[in-house]
């Protein structure tokens, strides 16, 4: 079954669209409540109308049901259509949401289906380091 890319971003928990050699459009929708299941799991509001990103637990916003983040997180999928970078493979396929370390970076991880390649969905701006690459390389001096 394809998979169906959200209708808006309130649907989901985390969406990331990047582009450079490969294109990946990658998102996790929120899950309905387990207790009501008329409404949707998301974290909480603060007092100004903004989602607490910080919050130790998600709610429900019809029933108030609460669940502890790290358990609710363990449930939600990765959905991920991407044009791998290398074989340029057109595909989609579905991760579990957990960061993993790759190369000194904090990325979801998966592989494309044609040619094994693994291929890391990093937080922003985050470079990865080769193997044997050091931070800086030092500048030459002028004397």
């Amino acid at each position: 079954m394809p998979l169906a890319p959200p209708d808006s971003m309130d649907d989901c928990i985390y969406f990331t669209r990047r582009a450079g050699d490969g294109t990946i459009m990658a998102w996790v929708q929120r899950m309905p409540c387990p207790q009501c299941k008329k409404g949707r799991m998301g974290k909480p509001l603060k007092k100004n109308g903004k989602v607490d990103k910080k919050s130790p637990f998600y709610t429900c916003p019809s029933c108030n049901y609460q669940e502890q983040s790290q358990e609710h997180e363990a449930k939600l999928n990765l959905e991920i259509i991407y044009t791998c970078p290398k074989c340029s493979h057109q595909g989609e396929t579905a991760v579990p949401y957990k960061r993993k370390l790759f190369q000194g970076v904090q990325s979801y991880i998966f592989a494309c289906q044609k040619c094994n390649t693994i291929i890391p969905i990093t937080k922003k701006m985050k470079d990865i380091k080769e193997r044997g690459q050091k931070d800086e390389e030092p500048e030459p001096s002028l004397e």
